[in-house]
Parts: structure tokens; sequence; C-alpha cells
């Protein structure tokens, strides 16, 4: 029975060693900022959201800086529960943009993630960041 008891906390040993811990392929928003930093684009300073931003609809909410668009401008980049979710916050900032040139930004969703950023981003530039999301999120 101590062989049995052996043979089988070995091979379950050997299992965990051998597969990745569940989660690590897991895209978060930390994951994503690294990315953008990888490819040369900037991200700084990622802080989290307050709990208003889009409140408990969100999985994660990053603010990063984008020092090159001036003091304090940069972007958010968030993680939704749902797709529904996702098009319901895309629409508001995109809502708002439209309501105002003064409020224009871009966005982009990708699978969960929206990205938003200053409105002040040059388009080739803010393609960059779209291309990267492409990337990084299957």
């Amino acid at each position: 029975m101590k062989k049995l008891l052996v043979i089988l906390l070995g091979v379950l040993f050997l299992t965990a060693c051998s597969n990745p811990a569940e989660g690590d392929n897991e895209v978060t928003a930390d994951k994503v900022i690294q990315a953008f930093k990888d490819a040369g684009l900037e991200a700084e300073n990622p802080t989290d959201l307050k709990e208003k931003e889009f409140g408990n609809t969100r999985e994660e909410g990053k603010r990063i800086l984008v020092p090159s668009l001036g003091d304090d401008a940069g972007g958010r980049l968030f993680k939704f529960k749902n797709k529904d979710d996702l098009k319901k916050a895309k629409a508001y900032y995109d809502d708002l943009g439209n309501s105002s040139p003064l409020f224009f930004s871009h966005t982009y969703a990708k699978d969960n993630f929206l990205l938003q950023m200053n409105g002040d981003m040059k388009d080739d530039q803010f393609e960059k960041y779209k291309a990267v999301m492409d990337k990084e999120i299957k």
C-alpha cells in the first residue's frame, strides 16, 4: 500500500511540474501593458483605476501615462467580465467623443479588453497600440 501511495504521489508531482499552473497563460492588463513597453511604446506608471470607472463590470482597470502627449496624458486599459459590458463602456467613450471634439479619444476593443487613449495621440501611433493588442490577445 505504501508503494502505491509513493508511486501515486510521484505521478502527481511530475504531472504538476510538467503542466503550467492554471492562469499562467491568462492575458491580464499588466501583461498587455508590458507588451506595449516591449514594443517600444509608451505605457508609463500603470496605476489601478478607482472603482467608479465602470465598477463591478470590469475585472481590471489600469491608467497609463504617455509622456509624449504631455503631463498627465495617456489612457486606460480595461478588462471586462463580458462583451456586453465592454460594448457599453466603448459606446460611452465613443459617444462622448461624438458629442464634442474636445472629448474625443481613441478606443479599441479586443476580446474583453478595451483600450482608451487620449485623442491628441496621432492615428498612426494608436495603430501601433492596436497591433500589440492584436498580437498579445488571442
